[in-house]
């Protein structure tokens, strides 16, 4: 069972870099240090990945959504508010297991062994929550009624909080721009520390930011039990020998809830079942 779990998810951190490399290809951005401003990035991808990263050809959802809200521009509102529902309700938080280049690099950070890793710890349950209150507060009220003198809200998320954002635009933008290295701040040096926090955290607990912070999962959790791509148990096959659960990572019992919110698909429990009892519809 170990060598069919490994394979899967060797084969599942390929497709995430393939689809981070498709998704981040204009790569003369970073050797120019500026963004590209073409066709693609009207549409957004289907991950966390930031509009402001010198390779990113596509405009990411959370970021696309604060700009939208924050504006009386009703067509892309739709468009945004329409892609997102479209993707959760086909994939729901497969996107977060396969598609994300963040869930990739927190991957690969948990497997550095640096450390004892957590896989539980008081109030784990309940700190999940924060995602949703996050994307509440800083994706939807406060672009919505923190205006300018326009009218126009800022991404008080990517602003603020995103470390995604820190990793894969504002360091490669500062590298590259001497004028943006002369104009640092607070809000930069904030935001790093986030990152190097959410870094370390990544070694130690699986997915910090996926489980506890990420509104872009928000969203798609709640698709989660009515996507097309969704999990069953056949319940006369499985002999409830505990396994599946014991290997999941984002701690939830297959048997009870295969679909459940914080699933995102990354195939474990399938590839661990000793009887083949979990099915992919």
């Amino acid at each position: 069972m170990d060598k069919r779990k490994n394979v899967n998810e060797r084969r599942r951190h390929g497709i995430q870099a393939f689809w981070a490399l498709v998704t981040n290809s204009y790569l003369v951005g970073f050797l120019q240090g500026k963004i590209y401003k073409g066709k693609l990035k009207n549409f957004c991808v289907p991950g966390l990945n930031c509009y402001s990263c010198p390779g990113a050809l596509g405009a990411c959802p959370i970021g696309a959504m604060q700009a939208v809200i924050g504006s009386w521009n009703f067509k892309a509102a739709f468009y945004v508010s329409g892609f997102l529902m479209l993707i959760g309700a086909l994939m729901g938080r497969f996107v977060c297991g396969w598609l994300c280049p963040f869930g990739l690099i927190q991957d690969l950070m948990h497997k550095i062994p640096l450390f004892k890793k957590i896989e539980t710890f008081k109030g784990d349950r309940l700190l999940r929550k924060l995602k949703y209150l996050i994307l509440i507060v800083f994706v939807i009220l406060l672009p919505m009624f923190l205006v300018d003198i326009l009218g126009q809200g800022a991404p008080y998320f990517c602003k603020l909080i995103c470390p995604a954002g820190t990793l894969e635009g504002g360091i490669p933008l500062v590298l590259m721009n001497q004028s943006m290295q002369g104009a640092l701040g607070w809000l930069y040096a904030w935001k790093n520390v986030l990152l190097a926090v959410t870094i370390f955290l990544s070694i130690l607990i699986y997915r910090p930011f996926c489980k506890y912070i990420c509104p872009l999962g928000a969203i798609y959790a709640v698709f989660n039990p009515i996507a097309v791509f969704r999990y069953r148990v056949e319940k006369d096959k499985c002999t409830d020998c505990g396994l599946c659960t014991k290997v999941c990572k984002m701690q939830i019992n297959p048997v009870e809830n295969p679909n459940h919110p914080e699933c995102i698909r990354c195939g474990v429990c399938k590839k661990s079942c000793p009887v083949n009892a979990i099915k992919k519809i």
